[in-house]
């Protein structure tokens, strides 16, 4: 595996194999997925071949004369690239194809066969996947999580490769190799089974700590949170900056994003309303990531507002929509409060195309946002909407707050909207507007205070 940051991106080619039932829309859409996925990892896609058949060659995914056309493809671009190189004739490491990638899972004993039918290295779908997650992974639970999915890919297939490894990966962990001892292979899956064991744990434990960081939080009245949820790609991170005024990674990469990130929505409001970012989804998101991420996802779930944002200058937003329904269905979201927010409009073609794009969303998805995270002025009546979910159950009310309790007059105005103010020989009377059970805290906070 080669590093992502190079100053010359590494040539790779790409090949999938379409099936009878798969369309030709939804085939290009995963072809061009798999492609940005490419790019993030830090290769260049050089040249995408594809195969239609009945089903996968069971040997090495794909059919013979295709595996031969890859082979001659490799060795000429070989070729190329030690012509251009200086001191070619003796340069057997210039640069040629590193990588041909794989548009679905396969497995060690097909990847295995590709590789020696057609010269270079090979990395299915789920592995780039995977090697991203690995790459990006900043947190302490993120970095466990992908090494949970990781070990999970690696287990099932540890048997087949010790068939491909030979009489060596089948020896006997007793004396001399013989004896009643392990296989080499029953070894490495019980030790990836115990990491997996350890990690578990780990990642359990890293769950109640962030339930009780999430409930300190919370604990002060007039609490809000809204979580961004979407494809990956769509401009979460950049909507996340823009919404809070806080810097966080803004990048044209799938996954750029891993970890959630809590910020709070400014300016500030009454409630205070936090903002998190989370993980986005991809197609075909391998199950043991989906399952390993969950708890990534669990600011989604506590939220009380879900942001949906979809990438509207993607031709294939509808199935990008779709499949986050999906996995917000999984995880058990399915029932949070959501606006869609088509973001990336000006990436719509000129202005008319613009209006057109949004007259039609607007058409298909009544109570959808169409913006760009990028105008203020769109920002600003996304603020807006939130704000206004969240005071939809506010009530206004006046609160006494006696001169001897004046300490506690900055509470009011942290955990309420102040309307008025006027005072009297008793105290400040405040005219505000909040959550009904805040006001209630209050009042009886000032009463003890009175008492004091």
């Amino acid at each position: 595996m080669q590093p992502e940051n190079q100053d010359k991106p590494f040539d790779a080619i790409v090949a999938a194999v379409q099936l009878p039932n798969v369309s030709d829309s939804e085939f290009e859409s995963s072809l061009a997925e798999l492609r940005d996925l490419a790019k993030t990892l830090g290769y260049k896609v050089v040249h995408t071949f594809v195969q239609r058949r009945a089903s996968f060659d069971t040997t090495a995914y794909l059919g013979a004369g295709k595996r031969d056309e890859i082979r001659d493809y490799v060795e000429r671009h070989a070729g190329d690239a030690r012509d251009d190189a200086p001191g070619h004739a003796t340069d057997p490491q210039a640069d040629g194809i590193e990588m041909l990638l794989i548009d679905h899972e396969i497995s060690p004993s097909q990847a295995r066969n590709l590789e020696k039918a057609v010269g270079c290295d090979v990395m299915d779908r789920t592995m780039v996947i995977l090697e991203i997650f690995h790459r990006n992974a900043r947190s302490r639970a993120a970095r466990a999580q992908v090494e949970i999915a990781r070990l999970g890919y690696m287990a099932p297939r540890l048997r087949e490769a010790a068939k491909l490894a030979g009489p060596q990966g089948r020896q006997r962990s007793g004396t001399g190799g013989r004896g009643a001892g392990e296989s080499h292979t029953e070894l490495d899956r019980r030790k990836i089974r115990d990491r997996i064991a350890e990690l578990q744990l780990d990642i359990d434990a890293m769950i109640v700590e962030r339930q009780t960081q999430r409930a300190r939080r919370q604990q002060g009245q007039g609490l809000a949170s809204v979580a961004l949820v979407g494809y990956t790609n769509a401009g979460k991170s950049t909507l996340m900056r823009a919404l809070t005024g806080s810097e966080v990674l803004v990048a044209n990469k799938l996954f750029a994003t891993l970890d959630t990130t809590v910020r709070a929505l400014h300016p500030e409001s009454v409630p205070r309303v936090l903002v998190s970012d989370t993980v986005g989804f991809i197609k075909n998101l391998p199950h043991g990531l989906v399952t390993s991420f969950k708890s990534t996802l669990d600011e989604a779930l506590d939220a009380s507002l879900l942001l949906h944002v979809i990438d509207a200058s993607d031709p294939g937003f509808e199935r990008q929509l779709q499949v986050t329904d999906e996995v917000l269905a999984e995880i058990g979201a399915r029932d949070v409060p959501r606006i869609r927010v088509f973001n990336k409009i000006d990436h719509v073609g000129d202005a008319e195309a613009q209006l057109q794009c949004e007259t039609e969303l607007r058409a298909k998805y009544p109570a959808c946002v169409v913006m760009s995270a990028r105008r203020a002025d769109d920002v600003a009546k996304l603020h807006h909407l939130i704000v206004t979910f969240f005071q939809k159950d506010l009530v206004e009310a006046e609160l006494h707050l006696p001169w001897s309790a004046q300490q506690l007059r900055r509470d009011i105005y942290a955990q309420c909207e102040v309307l008025s103010e006027r005072a009297d020989e008793t105290g400040a009377i405040f005219k505000v507007r909040g959550e009904p059970s805040t006001i209630q805290s209050l009042r009886e906070r000032f009463e003890s205070g009175r008492a004091a």
